[in-house]
This record gives C-alpha cells, structure tokens and sequence, in this order.
C-alpha cells in the first residue's frame, strides 16, 4: 500500500491555516473593494500559446504544460513520439501539449480583456484572488501551488493608477501590522535606457534578466553573466555604475540624471518615477534602480513591496506597468498597469513575527453536551435557536462521559459548553460554564441568545 504524500512544493490546509489565510484576503479584498475594484476569476488552465512568450526566458521554463489525453492510444503512437522528440529539443509540439497550468494571473487577466473589450466599460479595474503554478524549485516562501491576489486597471495612461496603486500596498500592509514593509520602485523605461546606453535596446532582455538576479547571486555573478551574454568589460562597466547608484530619491534621481544625459526613454522614466514619489505624500517609497523584475511585459513604471528587514523573506508583492500586453492577444492600444500581493509569503511573514488576531483561531463558540436521548433533541432544538441568531455552535455527537466531552471542548478551543440534563429540562434553565475561568451560571435557554451575544 502507497504511503500517502504531496506533490513537492504543494501543501495541505487546516483550519487553523486557513483562518489566517482568509484573514490575510478579506483584508485586502476590502481596500481593493474601497478603491472601486470588482472581483473576476479566469480558469486553471490556459491554452499554451496564450502563456508561452510572456514572461522571459527564466519564465516560461516554469510554466506547467499538460500533456494531450490519449497519448497512450496506439493510435496516436507517431504524434506522441514525435512530440517528446520535440520536448527533447526543447521545442513544444501540440502532438504532446496544447494546454497549461496558469504561471500567474496577469496574462489570463490580458487575454479576457481581449476576448471582451467590446463589453466592458474602460478604465477596467479588477481584483482576482486565485491558485498558480509554476515549475519552480521549491524553498521557504517558494512553491509550486500558491495563491496570487492581484489588482489591474487597463484602459488608462494615468500614472493616478500608479499613485493608487502604491496606496493599496501601503493600507493593506498597515492593517495586517506590516507597517515596516519597504516598497521599491523603478522603471522599465529606464532600464531600456541602459541598454540603449550599452549598445542598443535589443540587449534590454540580457540585461533585465541578469540584473534581477543580483540579490540571489551578487554583483559579481552579475557581471560574469553580462559578459558570457555578449556584452563587453566597458558595457559591464556602465552597468555596475548605474547599479551602484545610492542615496536619498533626490540624490538618486539626480545621479540618474546625469549618467543618462539626453537619453529620451531615460527621462520619461525618471519624470515618471519623480511624480509618483511626489503624490504619495503618506507611502515610503524607495527607487531602487537594481528592481528590474525580469518579466519582458513591464514597459512603464515597476513594484516590488519586501517583507520587514528583520524577515529573510524578500519580496512579498509586486507589479507593474504593461500599455502593449493585449497587443500580443490582437487587441491593440489598451493600457494596463497592476500589481500583485503574494499570499503565501506574507503569511509566512505574519506568522513569524506574530501578527494574527487572537481570535481567529475561535470557530465553534458553544459546545452543547450529549446527556442522552432526550436530553440531546432538547438540546438540538435550543443549539438551532443560537445558530438562527448567528451563534456558532454544536451538539457533542454521542452520549458520553462529561470528562470526554470537556477534553473534546478544550482540544477544539470551544470557550462555553451549555449542559441540559433532565433537571434543566424541567426548569428551563440551562448550565452554561465558562470553560478559560470554570465559572458557570444558570441561564434560562430560551435566553441562551441574548446571553451569548452580550458575550461577544
């Protein structure tokens, strides 16, 4: 018989968990829902096509592709074989594959646009709190299940998007307790400025890609990278300059400024940057000219919020700007800009520094003891009272010793049992026992109600 397991890089949930995770997202459901976002949900799986190309040369290597159903027929023999030859070549045939597993939800999110532009009204603003998979190795705070919850707006060139944006990240990490959370800004457009300052914009995807590897493997990691793509010791050079840029955002900019003297995509980005910063009066931003986010959609303005210093998480959010990403869906000139929280991540954060509620952890509050036959009935009738007027509760399945069911309330962390025995059943008073104090009173059950609210 077969050990039960997971999948590497899945989990399962318990409740416990499961009460934080839900406090995590309704938390921040409420601020998009305060900003005019509404919810949209696309499927698990996407066509291939639809999500190969999107996400850079690291990316798509981690997109999980699902094999055609019948390959196993005879007939489909020579179409399954040349397939996997194709795979071994590390091409993707439709013989084999024509379908995946979502890598994330932006591009779902692009390609509904594009099925429906016709019907929505423009600017789009939608939230979407859904499961993604990739082929990644997994590692503390990386997996290959996880929860995405993200927030887009298409249809606008506003930089307002950006500045609301960065107001969401702020207030949802205020109220979950995150308050020293850092939120990193950049721009593409600055980036595509470096490559053009080293050679031309066709090195931007070499650049970007080794770039944001530089907290995983070190500057000089970097440069051994730049080097082995093409680029030569004085390119390298310009690079290591630009990505020693530090200081306050002024003393940044202004450096920034210099190094990219008359470049046109350069001052668009810092001009960007420059107003964001200036109309997120209560946000603390940093520009962090090393954020590059290798993913090949970003064409504007670009996120990354990180967990507290004092947490070795790294990034637990981020996001950006993408005006052509319905382009490569045929639908052309619709702008978009959005940014994502990573879920599993920011609940590895809030439980390392103890940042859930409490009561949380509370499900059932009243637990009616099984005294008997008709002592139980009794006590069904009364436990449907409570639960009509929102009180959570439940009857001890079986008659049994009151020791047993005690040990069942306190395993459970049910504060209060009500206990209605044969006695109490003639009087109409039920004993209701504060299980943390061990004080109990008698309380009359059709007041059960009252009594239990006023608890709240």
């Amino acid at each position: 018989m077969a050990k039960p397991s997971l999948p590497q890089g899945t989990r399962d949930f318990s409740a416990a968990v499961v009460r934080k995770r839900n406090y995590i997202l309704s938390t921040i459901r409420n601020v998009f829902e305060l900003y005019g976002f509404q919810p949209l949900e696309t499927p698990a799986m996407e066509n291939l096509e639809t999500l190969m190309g999107k996400y850079g040369e690291e990316g798509d290597k981690l997109i999980f592709k699902i094999l055609n159903n019948g390959l196993n027929d005879p007939k489909n023999a020579d179409k399954a074989k040349e397939g996997f030859e194709k795979m071994m070549e590390g091409k993707n045939s439709p013989a084999l594959t024509e379908r995946a597993l979502k890598y994330d939800l932006t591009i779902p999110f692009a390609r509904y646009v594009a099925m429906n532009h016709g019907q929505l009204t423009f600017p789009f603003k939608r939230y979407q709190v859904q499961p993604v998979w990739r082929a990644d190795r997994p590692q503390k705070g990386r997996y290959r299940e996880f929860t995405q919850c993200d927030a887009d707006v298409v249809g606008s060139k506003s930089l307002l998007n950006e500045i609301e944006l960065a107001n969401i990240y702020h207030e949802s990490f205020v109220k979950l307790g995150l308050t020293k959370y850092q939120l990193k800004l950049n721009s593409r457009n600055i980036l595509t400025a470096l490559a053009e300052l080293c050679g031309g914009a066709d090195k931007m995807i070499d650049i970007s890609t080794a770039i944001d590897k530089l907290d995983k493997i070190g500057v000089d990691k970097v440069k051994e990278e730049l080097l082995q793509r093409g680029l030569t010791q004085q390119q390298v050079a310009t690079i290591e300059q630009y990505l020693s840029i530090s200081g306050s955002n002024v003393e940044k900019l202004a450096a920034a400024e210099k190094l990219f003297t008359g470049n046109d995509a350069a001052a668009k980005g810092l001009a960007e940057l420059r107003y964001v910063c200036n109309h997120c009066e209560n946000v603390n931003i940093d520009i962090d000219f090393t954020l590059a986010r290798g993913l090949n959609y970003y064409t504007g303005v670009i996120f990354e919020a990180k967990a507290p210093a004092d947490v070795k998480m790294g990034s637990i959010g981020g996001g950006g700007r993408y005006d052509n990403l319905t382009g490569s869906f045929g639908v052309p000139d619709i702008a978009g800009v959005g940014i994502s929280f990573g879920i599993d991540r920011i609940y590895d954060v809030m439980e390392e520094l103890s940042l859930f509620p409490d009561d949380l952890q509370i499900g059932t509050k009243v637990l009616f003891f099984n005294l008997g036959e008709a002592e139980s009935l009794f006590a069904f009738k009364a436990m449907q009272e409570l639960r009509r007027s929102g009180i959570s509760c439940e009857l001890f399945h079986e008659t049994a010793k009151m020791d047993k069911q005690f040990k069942y309330a306190e395993k459970k962390g049910i504060p209060f049992a009500v206990i209605i025995g044969s006695k109490e059943i003639e009087t109409g008073n039920a004993v209701v026992k504060n299980l943390s104090t061990a004080q109990q009173e008698a309380v009359a059950v059709n007041q059960l109600s009252l009594f239990f609210h006023n608890k709240s």
